[in-house]
């Protein structure tokens, strides 16, 4: 009697040093880590890239209103035009840094991308100068690879063009040469002088007469061209 009275609980049938030893059993169990858990393990980490960068790209955002002031000089190194419609501003840059705004003037019908000969509107997208002329009528000039591969595709999508015509400009930009003018496109696109009044040309950009000489010094065949609205 006095053993079993030592071993038990008041009220309960279970020894105390077997509810003890239970005890320790349970808290190593719990610190082992292998304790029962129905959620999934978290997926892993993966880094995340950036979005490659678009072949029509514009230079990053700065302070359009001010360029560098900087001497302009040729050979501009990997120099870039941008063109934006609804501001009237050509923007010169050179290794991504502006370096020269110059105002400008449009087609009859500043608003809307070009489609179509006699529009009388600017075109908008991705080109490239195709040929300088110094004897220019309009002072001096510089001939934009208009139409592109995007203006063919749509002209063929919407029978603007024929297959032979579709397939002449796709083979003349595939060169970096000068594409067929003579498209129901149009064509003939130029950035040039005589831009000291208003909207007055069929399609082209016309900058001052000082201004287009500077940029003409400058750009080379072959120099990237953005037109944007």
């Amino acid at each position: 009697m006095i053993w079993k009275s030592r071993l038990s609980v008041p009220g309960s049938s279970t020894p105390p040093a077997f509810l003890f030893l239970l005890l320790l059993l349970s808290f190593a169990f719990l610190q082992s880590g292998c304790a029962t858990n129905n959620s999934p393990p978290p997926p892993p980490q993966i880094a995340q890239l950036p979005p490659p960068e678009p072949p029509c790209a514009t230079p990053p955002p700065q302070d359009e209103d001010r360029d560098s002031g900087l001497p302009v000089t040729a050979p501009l190194k990997d120099p870039k035009i941008v063109i934006k419609k609804s501001q009237k501003k050509l923007f010169l840059y050179s290794e991504k840094k502006l370096l020269r705004t110059y105002p400008v003037k449009l087609g009859f019908n500043p608003v809307g991308d070009k489609v179509r000969q006699g529009d009388k509107r600017t075109p908008e997208g991705c080109y490239y100068i195709c040929m300088k002329n110094p004897r220019s009528k309009y002072h001096l000039s510089l001939g934009l690879s208009y139409p592109g591969i995007q203006d063919a595709e749509r002209g063929l999508e919407h029978k603007l063009i024929t297959e032979a015509d579709y397939h002449r400009i796709i083979e003349r930009i595939s060169r970096k040469s000068i594409p067929p003018w003579d498209t129901p496109l149009g064509g003939e696109i130029f950035i040039h002088g005589g831009g000291e009044t208003w909207d007055w040309t069929y399609g082209c950009v016309a900058l001052r007469n000082k201004d287009i000489e500077e940029l003409f010094k400058v750009v080379t065949v072959g120099t990237e061209v953005v037109i944007q609205q």
